[in-house]
């Protein structure tokens, strides 16, 4: 019996939306679920590992590995570069793992382009501006010249979340787990009927 291949997510947010504190406990939560590790020439933050948080890189070694085609994504965010590596997801994929992608607007774009099947779309945003402002600032890891980049930024991010099947808005984190808990049980429900070919119930027709 061949093994079914994995689904991709790909999750989007602007900062401040608690994307990195949701999708680890969604993690925690479902099995056979992974999360790709991007490579990234930011500097690491207090408690990153490298390999595990993402694959750090100096800048030299970024641009190598895109002239060589081995992202699937890649892009400049607020002055540092973000990819993902496309042999790591395809392996993954092909392990029958399903796998979250946890990247900016950008780098969806691209995704959306050459991934097939493509991935399942979330956006996760704060429940205001203000108080995506607010958990920025909190977080103080930042200068206070990025921290209003980011701002900008995010601003100009809020308005694609209608590019994507799902938005999910973290104003109770226990709530947003649940819900994209629940959306990628129901997408991993409905790949299964459409590969065993049934047809769709019609109750109460």
């Amino acid at each position: 019996m061949t093994m079914n291949k994995g689904l991709a997510f790909v999750v989007s947010a602007p900062s401040g939306a608690g994307k990195g504190t949701v999708l680890a406990e969604v993690l925690a939560e479902v099995p056979g679920l992974t999360l790709s590790v991007s490579h990234t020439t930011r500097a690491p933050r207090p408690g990153e590992v490298d390999g595990i948080s993402y694959h750090f890189c100096t800048r030299g070694q970024f641009q190598t590995l895109v002239r060589h085609g081995d992202f699937l994504e890649w892009a400049e965010v607020h002055g540092n570069m973000y990819g993902t590596s496309r042999l790591s997801v395809e392996k993954l994929l092909a392990e029958g793992l399903d796998v979250i992608l946890e990247i900016d607007v950008q780098g969806a774009e691209q995704v959306l382009r050459r991934m097939n099947p493509p991935p399942v779309t979330i956006f996760l945003i704060p429940p205001s501006l203000a108080e995506m402002e607010r958990r920025l600032r909190a977080r103080a890891t930042e200068a206070e010249n990025v921290l209003a980049l980011r701002l900008v930024n995010a601003a100009a991010e809020m308005r694609t979340m209608s590019d994507y099947e799902y938005l999910v808005v973290n104003d109770r984190l226990d709530e947003a787990v649940r819900q994209v808990v629940a959306i990628i049980y129901a997408e991993r429900a409905k790949k299964r009927r459409l590969l065993s070919g049934a047809p769709a119930p019609l109750w109460g027709v």
